[in-house]
């Protein structure tokens, strides 16, 4: 009989290059997803992001019951932070009126605040100690904060900075190679580094997406929306099919 340590061990990923990979795809059918629908489809904000809720809300729901580790439903959950994320992002910024910098300060402190009490209550926020359903609620909702604060940050390099959306992503890049150098070259906190490269992956993502959805005038591509989710949805199923799928190693607690 496999143990709750056991159990949890079989719901989320092994991190590895290729969870970095799919994680980087998702987070960009996340802009241009979000975007279709909020932007393309003219539903707007808040219908947008009630949409998304309740799509997070199912999806979290059958990964937080399922019984071990389903590539495709953790991806799908991933999905879902990611729009839910593009449309709660931009809600902040732009219906309620805080701006760029009030959005990103918002959910900035709701992320860190979510850690720390998730730290506070378990003693640990790694994803290698995941053996409760309490941590799986800490880590899908720290998880979510994190993909909102991300499409924040994207927003505002690109847009108050005047990098543009490859301007952006080259930032966003470099930081990532620098949270990669600091993993294979410090003893800096393995958690610490998950966190940061979580959170970076989104912004990148972000401004991939901008730049491939937005029209010329605003330094994007102008590629449909609707075909380049379709076509970022299909790289990524290839990538799951295709990509090791290991479940993450457990430690004790």
């Amino acid at each position: 009989m496999r143990s709750i340590g056991q159990k949890a061990l079989s719901k989320l990923p092994e991190v590895t290059l290729g969870f970095w990979i799919i994680k980087i795809l998702a987070t960009t059918l996340g802009e241009t997803g979000g975007d279709a629908v909020t932007m393309s489809m003219n539903l707007g904000y808040w219908i947008g992001s009630a949409i998304f809720a309740a799509v997070f809300a199912l999806a979290v729901m059958a990964q937080l019951r399922a019984k071990r580790f389903h590539p495709f439903l953790f991806w799908t959950v991933i999905v879902a932070t990611t729009t839910f994320g593009t449309t709660l992002a931009d809600l902040f910024d732009r219906s309620l009126g805080i701006g760029y910098a009030g959005g990103a300060t918002t959910l900035f402190i709701l992320l860190v605040s979510t850690l720390a009490v998730w730290h506070r209550s378990l003693g640990s926020i790694s994803v290698d100690r995941m053996t409760t359903r309490k941590a799986e609620i800490f880590y899908w909702v720290a998880v979510m904060f994190s993909q909102t604060l991300g499409t924040a940050l994207g927003d505002w390099m690109a847009d108050t900075t005047g990098l543009g959306y490859e301007g952006g992503a080259i930032v966003f890049a470099i930081g990532l190679g620098i949270v990669a150098a600091a993993y294979f070259y410090t003893r800096v906190s393995r958690t610490v580094l998950f966190w940061t490269a979580f959170i970076l992956t989104r912004p990148l993502g972000a401004t991939v997406g901008d730049l491939l959805d937005k029209p010329h005038a605003h330094g994007g591509l102008a590629l449909s929306r609707y075909t380049a989710s379709a076509v970022i949805a299909a790289f990524i199923i290839t990538c799951i099919m295709l990509v090791p799928q290991r479940a993450e190693r457990q430690k004790a607690a």
